[in-house]
């Protein structure tokens, strides 16, 4: 017999949010993981706030909520209050009740800018890379580097001299997208800036490819499973990423102990490779021999480690791809270094919770 479709709502639902979301959602390992490494952050919490004054919105709930932005690709914050009124998976992951009100996107950002200022990303970061110690998940000896592009968000057409000339001058035409004629114009970041993000830099991966307005995100792995160990964002320039990979191994722990450190050719240069040594690191650095002699020799390549660290330093491609795919960062939503920072620090510490919950799927 065919059901009638009757519209008539009920006045009333019973059950929880717990058990509207089912037992196997891949959300609930994630959900664990991230409880257990805010609990140990509640001091931390504790002194970014005042005993006194109204209460704020949760700096756990805040800090859940941006996860679920990277995890689900979720594009602005007034997207997320919206999914959030309707959405029951969302709100059992932030904290919320069934029935309870979802803040404004203002009173989020608001919120969530005090977290910013508490360095709340790296402190939850570093909880995350304890958890996957913990687990025996990472290897202590062998560890990768690289770094990518992070498209600020600002145009061409806000670069302007930093001492006013000729192309000081706002753009002819009107509108949001009025025209700009740059020919026979030379622009360098020693001459010019971004007047919408003036941290930004002008920069090119290689001589074959166009400048963009960007930043530079630094990424140390390990070997094992390619988790991330260590994270930066600097300014783009040509010796950015050699100089936070220095930066980074200082960092290794172990001490005295040697270990390894796998990279590609823009690291083959010999001021690095003895750098890398003083810090009683091998730098296992792919071979740059076109038109130069490499910075690492027949000491280092003939090993078998060298051949397997090559292998395994791709794994931080993974993360470049999820990064900028899945968590959104191919061009930041936001302005200035330590904005677009904090959210590149966050982002790593979710695909870290996504690699470790797999991981711990697959051996269990």
């Amino acid at each position: 017999m065919r059901g009638l479709d009757l519209q008539q709502q009920e006045l009333f639902s019973y059950g929880s949010l717990e058990q509207r979301i089912p037992a196997d959602h891949p959300l609930r390992p994630i959900r664990a993981m991230v409880d257990q490494a805010l609990e140990r952050l509640d001091e931390h919490f504790d002194e970014l706030y005042d005993d006194d004054g109204r209460p704020s919105i949760a700096p756990e709930r805040l800090l859940r909520a941006q996860l679920l932005m990277l995890l689900y690709s979720i594009r602005s914050e007034r997207q997320l209050v919206e999914q959030l009124e309707y959405n029951l998976l969302y709100r059992w992951f932030v904290g919320l009740g069934m029935n309870e009100e979802v803040w404004h996107a203002t009173t989020f950002t608001k919120n969530r800018d005090r977290l910013l200022e508490g360095d709340v990303a790296r402190a939850f970061f570093a909880e995350v890379v304890r958890q996957a110690k913990r687990r025996g998940l990472m290897s202590s000896e062998h560890f990768s580097v690289d770094g990518t592009m992070v498209e600020a968000w600002a145009s061409h057409k806000s670069v302007r001299p930093k001492t006013g000339g000729k192309d000081g001058d706002p753009p002819e035409g009107g509108g949001r997208n009025a025209a700009v004629d740059w020919r026979g114009q030379r622009r360098s970041n020693e001459t010019h800036e971004s007047k919408t993000d003036p941290e930004a830099r002008l920069y090119r991966k290689s001589s074959h490819a166009e400048a963009k307005l960007c930043y530079l995100g630094h990424v140390l792995t390990e070997n094992r499973h390619g988790l991330l160990v260590n994270v930066r964002l600097t300014q783009a320039s040509g010796r950015a990423e050699r100089e936070a990979a220095v930066e980074m191994a200082r960092e290794i722990p172990g001490g005295s102990k040697r270990v390894t450190l796998g990279a590609d050719k823009a690291y083959d240069t010999r001021e690095w490779v003895r750098q890398m040594r003083e810090l009683a690191v091998t730098p296992q650095v792919a071979q740059n021999e076109a038109g130069r002699r490499s910075a690492v020799d027949g000491r280092t390549t003939r090993h078998e480690g060298y051949r397997a660290s090559q292998k395994k330093r791709k794994l931080v491609e993974e993360f470049f791809g999820w990064l900028k795919t899945v968590a959104g960062l191919r061009k930041a939503r936001w302005r200035g270094r330590e904005r677009v920072g904090w959210m590149f620090t966050l982002a790593a510490a979710a695909y870290n919770l996504v690699r470790m919950r797999n991981l711990m799927a697959a051996t269990a």
